[in-house]
């Protein structure tokens, strides 16, 4: 174990060495919760390898990747942990994804081994003859059915002995996919190094140059914290909050409900004593505030110092109903994507509520004209982010859309995701949103392409176009125009069923509005904006 905590990493920071370090210094500490089930970070390191050594029996090759298709549980973390330590990729997967979307996406990514929970069986049943390269399946039991021939139990897994210790590196990846603007998720490639160095020059600040009896000593003197995602950890969001806490030492507990329940998250934060709460936007916060605005007295959570929020902006409105409740919370709306890490911040306290979407910009950010120029500050001038310092590597099997995100100005390399904003002569930025026409709706990029063409393929469909309404809990929601084919009818929702049949269900549209004509350009484009306008007109429009 000494020598684990002194040896001084050469070839930059990787995750396992950290949490192995951590499980040593402080072996009967909580690292993960989940309900009734705590794990000491003794067994989250012991069970991690069990993990690893088991995928590694199945012959993977180094960097090989492992998807995880899991609810929020212990498992998740112990399975990213085990990929780490085997040298293997964690790859995240949504589970809202129905067949032709799993198949893309693990086909993309070049998925190995497969970490899925029991809930999921009949789905994967149903594809695992589209998947010849996945050569091992961990079934994580949640519920009464026993584990399937095709599959290998969990639990056996994390209890087999840790044979092998892989060979290491900060180049390590981690595969991030995210659905973006492209209409296809896209597996951002991140650095283990880089995303070490961008959580710890925000948080703990141990040295760029990895040292692991940095970490020993930060550990044995720093508090320790207790941090909940109470989004999905298949989003960055979550999974990146999660990392950060372990990596400080922590703790990480989530609920076991797969659905958002915000008496079951304010019961688990008041009764773990949770420190620090990740959400994304009003879609989390709004119902939390007005929770604890109904029953001000149920819940005490003087424990509670932090809420970050990223993926979706929060409103002025809702941050202050929050700040109401306590003197000493902050709230951090940070402006990252999977592709840009600390791009931009806005801090709320007692003392003070930013307004909605003004942020000050990071270190490293910069806002460009269209010649990589800096935006004059107070010109009113619209630009882009451009966020230097440590940034993914560009995203998987896609160097065309690699060099249009990460870019080099001026000799250095951004990453530029599309992201619009001006920047006041304070210096102050107010996020206009990105140049694309990505819905984004509760945390989830929706596509509009995506969906129109799955609405193309009812018969009775002869175009739709599809835009993203302003919404005070989502953020935005879908909204579909759709023109008939001519002499027929059809009810909304018998056009919403249609779309579940083929995407997650918040791809489906929520509105769809019936047109005489979507009024494509002689060059065949939809003319987004009128129809976003002509929308918002409308004196009512009938939420199906």
């Amino acid at each position: 174990m000494e020598q684990r905590r002194n040896r001084r990493l050469v070839d930059g920071w990787n995750f396992a060495d950290v949490w192995e370090t951590i499980a040593s210094v402080a072996p009967e500490e909580p690292a993960l919760v989940h309900g009734s089930t705590r794990r000491t970070w003794a067994e989250f390191d012991r069970r991690a390898g069990g993990v690893a050594s088991t995928i590694l029996t199945h012959r993977l090759g180094r960097q090989a990747k492992v998807a995880q298709y899991l609810y929020n549980c212990s498992e998740y973390m112990e399975s990213v942990f085990a990929a780490f330590k085997a040298g293997l990729v964690p790859v995240n997967t949504n589970y809202r994804y129905v067949d032709g979307e799993l198949v893309y996406l693990w086909d993309n990514a070049d998925v190995g081994a497969v970490v899925f929970h029991g809930a999921f069986e009949e789905r994967i049943e149903r594809i695992r003859g589209s998947l010849s390269g996945v050569q091992l399946w961990l079934w994580v039991q949640d519920s009464d059915r026993s584990c399937p021939s095709w599959a290998v139990p969990y639990e056996e897994a994390a209890a087999a002995v840790e044979t092998v210790r892989s060979v290491r590196s900060g180049d390590d990846l981690l595969l991030l996919y995210t659905g973006g603007t492209t209409g296809s998720p896209k597996g951002v490639m991140w650095r283990q190094d880089d995303l070490y160095n961008s959580f710890s020059q925000n948080a703990w600040r141990d040295p760029t140059n990895p040292d692991l009896a940095a970490v020993a000593a930060r550990v044995e003197a720093r508090r320790r914290p207790v941090g909940l995602p109470a989004c999905p950890l298949m989003h960055g969001t979550g999974l990146f909050g999660a990392m950060g806490q372990l990596s400080q030492a922590g703790t990480v507990v989530t609920v076991p409900s797969t659905r958002f329940d915000v008496n079951e998250l304010l019961d688990t934060v008041e009764r773990e004593r949770v420190n620090v709460l990740y959400i994304v936007g009003d879609a989390f916060a709004k119902p939390i505030a007005s929770a604890i605005e109904a029953e001000p007295e149920r819940w005490e959570l003087s424990s509670l110092i932090a809420i970050i929020s990223s993926g979706v902006m929060l409103s002025e409105a809702t941050k202050t109903s929050l700040l109401g409740r306590s003197q000493r919370l902050r709230i951090i709306d940070a402006l990252s994507s999977s592709e840009a890490m600390g791009a931009a911040t806005s801090v709320s306290s007692s003392g003070g509520t930013a307004e909605t979407a003004t942020f000050t910009l990071g270190e490293h950010t910069r806002v460009i004209a269209d010649d990589g120029s800096d935006v004059v500050p107070g010109s009113g001038a619209v630009g882009l982010l451009a966020v230097a310092g440590h940034q993914p590597l560009g995203y998987y099997k896609d160097p065309a859309k690699s060099a249009a995100t990460f870019r080099d100005i001026g000799g250095q390399r951004y990453s530029v995701p599309g992201d619009y904003a001006t920047v006041a002569a304070d210096g102050t930025l107010t996020l206009l949103g990105r140049g694309s026409g990505c819905i984004n709706t509760g945390g989830e990029k929706v596509f509009p392409e995506e969906v129109e063409e799955a609405l193309k393929q009812h018969t009775e469909v002869r175009d739709a176009a599809v835009i993203g309404l302003p919404d005070d809990r989502f953020g935005e929601v879908v909204v579909a125009l759709v023109e008939l084919e001519d002499g027929t009818s059809i009810e909304p929702r018998s056009l919403i069923d249609h779309v579940r049949e083929t995407l997650a269900a918040y791809k489906a549209p929520r509105t769809v509005l019936i047109v005489e004509s979507i009024d494509r350009a002689p060059n065949g484009k939809i003319p987004y904006a009128r129809h976003r306008e002509r929308a918002l007109e409308l004196p009512s429009v009938t939420d199906c």
